[in-house]
């Protein structure tokens, strides 16, 4: 698969979002990167930053949040192009879920991990 293919799946898992939710991101990046750091070589996605719920009136001026989905784990982690877009889906959902103020465990339990 292409990184033109891979990103394309990464903005069709966020065109699927809700657009009453996805009005509601703020500040935040969306990156496709091909590796993560060598210490966590099977991450398939990352957030970075401050979540809705944890920011205040202090919360200005700052850079975006940062959402990256790495394409390298992800496919080496599936074998099809329907597991490949299905598990872009879920990576998406859940580092935007994260962006919003949901943990793992409260992810996991979503069936979102």
């Amino acid at each position: 698969m292409t990184r033109d293919e891979f990103e394309t799946l990464v903005a069709d898992a966020l065109d699927q979002i809700p657009p009453k939710l996805a009005a509601m991101m703020d500040n935040v990046a969306i990156f496709v990167e091909d590796e993560p750091d060598p210490a966590s070589p099977d991450l398939l996605g990352l957030y970075e930053g401050t979540p809705l719920t944890e920011r205040g009136e202090w919360y200005a001026g700052v850079l975006p949040d940062r959402i990256i989905i790495y394409m390298g784990p992800t496919l080496r982690y599936c074998e099809t192009y329907e597991q490949i877009t299905d598990e872009v889906r879920t990576t998406v959902i859940h580092e935007v879920a994260h962006h919003f103020g949901f943990d793992d465990h409260e992810l996991h339990e979503l069936g979102w991990s």
